[in-house]
């Protein structure tokens, strides 16, 4: 059993609590497994991991409401209640849609070729999803594990990635490998922003229910019941790949992703992505897809860009 202390700051205590703490009470009633407790301008939260988030959630919420309305109704906490626990993702969301966003946003497949990803990735435990940046095989490949994770499908979520530097060297940073590499790791934290409130993602890698992590981190471990994700899989090692992927253990999902045609390992060293592709292209149950610049998500010029590079290093 753990604790979690939420602090009302700039909210009436009568309006907010209700008379008699009635508000929180009916809150208390609809997780008797937990304990919920005012005391002052704080309230106190004790009970397991999934309540404690679902209860932080739902306060959270009443909290933007009172600031938006002036008070809380008993009725507003049973609504919030009945919300949190229709959190529970559909397979068969309407026109590719993968999850809701943090603000309440669709977070979906755009082109074919993620909804490829996304198909693929419901028919196998292990897929590669190769292509250029800006394509959405790591944005939709987080949402995938973010669903995953909220129909508890997995208990955890692990995305990691190489420590090769893009033509800038790690050794001079400060911090050790973790801090190193967590600005790497930017564009996942931002992806996950996106899709979980502030509160709740936070609190899930103060618990390690998502890790973020160099892939030096994987080493020696069996990743059970999780949704594990290797970002910018072309600047692996083929020891490293074959490190990881033999990490996978008991009711996991893994996707791989990576550009082939951006990598920063040195001349002479081969990459693990390239020669995992060439190894296992014909080994069942693993997915293959590949995106191109068709996929481009983003600004209109970055396909163009794309398109032209390719032609220049194809010889054309």
């Amino acid at each position: 059993m753990i604790e979690k202390t939420i602090t009302l700051e700039n909210v009436s205590l009568l309006d907010f609590l209700g008379i008699e703490n009635k508000n929180i009470n009916e809150l208390a009633s609809a997780f008797p497994k937990s304990r919920i407790v005012s005391r002052g301008n704080e309230i106190l939260v004790k009970g397991e991991t999934p309540e404690i988030l679902q209860i932080t959630d739902i306060l959270n919420a009443l909290i933007d409401h009172f600031h938006q309305y002036g008070r809380i109704t008993e009725e507003n906490v049973r609504g919030y209640v009945s919300q949190e626990r229709q959190e529970f993702v559909s397979d068969d969301l309407p026109d590719g849609i993968i999850i809701y966003g943090t603000k309440g946003s669709p977070i979906k497949a755009k082109t074919v070729n993620q909804q490829r990803l996304v198909q693929s990735v419901k028919e196998n435990d292990l897929v590669f999803a190769l292509g250029p940046a800006g394509t959405g095989k790591t944005f939709v490949s987080v949402a995938l594990a973010v669903r995953a994770l909220k129909n508890k499908v997995v208990k955890k979520i692990i995305i990691t990635r190489p420590a090769v530097e893009a033509g800038e060297n790690l050794g001079f940073l400060p911090g050790d490998l973790k801090e190193k590499i967590d600005p790497y790791l930017r564009p996942i934290y931002d992806a996950l922003h996106d899709m979980l409130p502030h509160e709740k993602l936070k609190f899930y890698m103060e618990r390690e229910v998502i890790e973020i992590a160099p892939l030096a981190y994987m080493r020696g471990r069996t990743l059970n019941n999780a949704f594990i994700l290797l970002d910018e899989a072309q600047n692996t090692t083929p020891m490293q790949m074959k490190m990881f992927l033999t990490r996978m253990g008991p009711d996991s999902k893994m996707i791989v992703t990576g550009d082939t045609s951006q990598i920063d390992l040195p001349h002479n060293q081969k990459s693990g992505l390239k020669e995992a592709v060439r190894i296992l292209n014909q080994t069942k149950g693993i997915g293959f897809v590949e995106l191109n610049e068709r996929d481009v998500v983003r600004h209109k010029l970055v396909r163009d860009i794309i398109a032209a590079y390719g032609k220049t290093e194809g010889g054309g």
